[in-house]
């Protein structure tokens, strides 16, 4: 999961998952715009195995992640801040295998951080995509493709749905809550290959859910924090397990 080579950033001129527009308005007579991207929603799955008294999370390298952490490098390393635009563009990202091989140091060593700073810990989740499905199904869909455990829609949980990414796209995501065992699992998961998923199941034990979700140097989604919180306060006495609060 972690090797990770031939970067090439380039312009993103057309996608079938994003579109990029300004919206210009005036608000109490002031004119404004903002620039957004339009998007599909999404739906998560808070996955809690009962056999095990675990979680199972998903954990997958973000192409988005890793780059937002380049850019931070590449600051830090930068000799000054008042960069001239020549140097600038010196500094910018390799567009190229030949440019990236003709930034890399005397030693050999890649400019580029390792893979593992794109790595994030996730719920199970999905695009909106599929219109002739309800959201139930395509929550399904995801929790066997990418988990491979089989849980009928009538055994899914509504938690929510609220707004993520607000600034830059407003896209809504729902969240179930799905209870398996490991007699309902059925495959080892791992996302679809024909769609590029390379994922890894996790199981986090759920007395050391509260301090997973609260250790920052552990990279994860809202979603997982937002996830455990809402187990704590609604399920645990159930399980009557602590959940390490």
């Amino acid at each position: 999961m972690e090797e990770i080579n031939n970067i090439e950033v380039v312009p993103c001129n057309e996608s079938k998952y994003l579109k990029p527009q300004r919206l210009h308005y005036s608000q109490n007579g002031t004119k404004k715009f903002w620039d957004f991207v339009q998007t599909h929603d999404s739906v998560s799955v808070l996955i809690f195995n009962t056999t095990s008294h675990c979680f199972v999370l998903v954990k997958q390298f973000r192409p988005a992640v890793y780059m937002n952490e380049w850019e931070k490098k590449k600051r830090l390393s930068s000799p000054s801040a008042e960069t001239t635009e020549e140097e600038g563009a010196d500094a910018a990202a390799p567009e190229s295998k030949e440019e990236q091989s003709a930034s890399e140091g005397d030693d050999g060593s890649s400019p580029w951080p390792p893979a593992s700073t794109g790595v994030t810990y996730e719920l199970c989740a999905g695009l909106v995509d599929k219109p002739d499905l309800s959201l139930e199904e395509i929550a399904r869909q995801e929790v066997l493709e990418e988990c491979g455990y089989d849980v009928p829609v009538s055994k899914l949980r509504k938690i929510t749905s609220y707004r993520s990414g607000v600034g830059i796209s407003g896209a809504k995501q729902t969240m179930f809550y799905a209870e398996v065992s490991d007699d309902t699992r059925v495959s080892a998961g791992g996302g679809e290959p024909r769609e590029g998923e390379l994922i890894e199941v996790i199981k986090v034990p759920l007395h050391e859910a509260m301090t997973f979700a609260y250790n920052d140097s552990i990279p994860k989604t809202m979603g997982v924090i937002f996830g455990f919180i809402w187990f704590h306060n609604n399920m645990s006495p159930k399980y009557k397990i602590s959940t390490n609060v």
